[in-house]
């Protein structure tokens, strides 16, 4: 049995829908290489369970309860630091994807193409690349990515 080269990946999922979540642990959990570290419903559970638990990776909706995903992301980048933070949305408004973008995300995946772009996307963001799901709005300097 081959040792696995780095070690597994600790996971934070954040989304006010259940089910979503769910979905998301699901997929993730098919994989030897991440670990689900906590779940949270609401932006201000998400920024102290990120600080507790210091996740390297990060899902995040937008639009959560109590702190929006942009607000929530913009203090989850100072907290910390070195977690990579991928946004899982539905929300395709490019000015949405800049302001997510600039505030400290790496990844933005429509919640549409999740089932074959979330992986692609935390390969993307775990190497260091940015990735924007290839549905997204391409207007005013956001790039497909790969």
């Amino acid at each position: 049995m081959p040792n696995n080269p780095r070690p597994s990946v600790r996971v934070l999922v954040v989304d006010d829908y259940e089910p979503f979540r769910r979905f998301v642990c699901s997929m993730l959990e098919q994989s030897p290489d991440f670990q689900i570290v906590g779940e949270a419903s609401d932006g201000l559970e998400a920024l102290q369970k990120a600080e507790e638990l210091n996740p390297d990776l990060i899902f995040l909706d937008i639009g959560l309860p109590e702190l929006n995903g942009i607000e929530a992301c913009h203090r989850m980048s100072r907290v910390v630091p070195a977690a990579k933070i991928i946004f899982v949305t539905q929300n395709n408004d490019a000015e949405t994807v800049r302001a997510a973008l600039s505030n400290g995300a790496s990844g933005y995946v429509l919640k549409l193409d999740a089932n074959n772009e979330l992986l692609p996307a935390v390969e993307a963001v775990l190497q260091g690349d940015r990735f924007v799901s290839t549905r997204v709005k391409h207007g005013g300097g956001i790039a497909p990515s790969g």
